[in-house]
């Protein structure tokens, strides 16, 4: 009997372990950020997500681990003829993402290495068809045309491409040395259009500002003849208004009235004569008593005009200065 116990406490211990055996063949425990596909006799069957799942065990088995975090792979660098035939050397990064465990796992095999390939070759086409300067200023504009290109082909496999970034863009040694010196001609190009535009509009404002001289002179000018103008108009009507008093005086019979217009008249030629630029010796070929005379009318006709203290006017006494010379009349 002692015999028969041993040998049946060994049968169920092995039962028992077979039984832990083939539960622990049954539970797979998934880590957060992985997904693992589940293959029955060699085709898929279904997918596990993260957490604590069961298979039936010895029959299904695990065919792929899949990573579904963002990764990132290195694009090593190339050469790329540009469309202008310069040859520069260029690099990246691709980062992506899968989101479709199955297709991932069977709808293309050595997923890396497809989108690194599917990455450089249209690293070359987008470049390839830039010119050079246009490559090098417009990093942005070759990223997004990656993405969209890359992503579309990539997306039967069950990944999203989230960003392709060219890190470095080197033309070769002597390309550079050129565009150097055409940026460096390009600047000094751009300096003298500026100093010359400079100038120009110095130049315009300087006219403009003589300009405007010029015609405030002109308008100055203007007012000062019409100014002038005005006052012979005005001086021409006093003198025509006195020239009316002194004929409407003569025609009363007012002898003092001629007496005075000559007079004055006289007074006048005398100091021209004297005040003239050319004259530097004034000859008097008359009698200076004559000046003496019109002077004394001058004074009778003012007495005249303001009364005298008897209030009688001697009017038929008014005589004309004699502007003769040798004539004999009597100052």
């Amino acid at each position: 009997m002692p015999q028969e116990f041993f040998g049946f406490d060994i049968v169920l211990l092995v039962v028992l372990v077979l039984v832990v055996l083939v539960i622990f063949a049954g539970v797979k425990t998934i880590p957060q950020g992985y997904n693992y596909t589940i293959e029955r006799f060699g085709r898929y069957r279904r997918t596990l997500s993260p957490g604590l799942n069961f298979i039936v065990p010895f029959i299904d088995r695990v065919g792929h681990k899949l990573n579904m975090m963002e990764q990132v792979l290195d694009v090593p660098s190339q050469e790329v003829i540009t469309r202008d035939n310069a040859t520069v050397t260029a690099d990246g990064v691709t980062f992506y993402q899968v989101l479709d465990a199955a297709r991932a796992a069977y709808e293309v095999l050595g997923l890396q290495n497809a989108i690194l390939n599917l990455t450089m070759t249209n690293i070359r086409s987008v470049m390839g068809s830039m010119d050079l300067d246009q490559l090098l200023s417009n990093r942005d504009e070759i990223n997004a045309r990656l993405l969209n290109v890359v992503d579309a082909a990539a997306e039967p496999w069950g990944i999203k491409i989230t960003r392709i970034e060219i890190k470095d863009i080197n033309p070769p040694r002597d390309l550079v040395e050129a565009m150097g010196r055409q940026m460096k001609a390009e600047r000094e190009k751009r300096a003298s259009i500026l100093e010359a535009e400079g100038k120009r509009q110095s130049e315009i404002l300087k006219a403009e500002g003589e300009k405007q001289s010029l015609i405030l002179q002109a308008e100055g000018r203007r007012e000062s003849a019409f100014r002038d103008s005005e006052a012979r108009e005005r001086e021409a009507e006093a003198e025509a208004k006195a020239t009316s008093m002194v004929s409407k005086a003569i025609a009363d019979g007012d002898v003092q009235a001629i007496n005075y217009f000559v007079a004055n008249k006289y007074v006048e030629a005398f100091r021209e004569l004297a005040t003239s630029r050319n004259q530097k010796t004034l000859i008097l070929p008359m009698e200076s008593t004559s000046l003496l005379g019109a002077l004394s009318g001058i004074g009778e006709i003012a007495k005249e005009a303001f009364g005298n203290t008897d209030g009688k006017a001697a009017r038929g006494s008014g005589r004309v200065p004699n502007a003769g010379v040798g004539d004999g009349a009597d100052s």
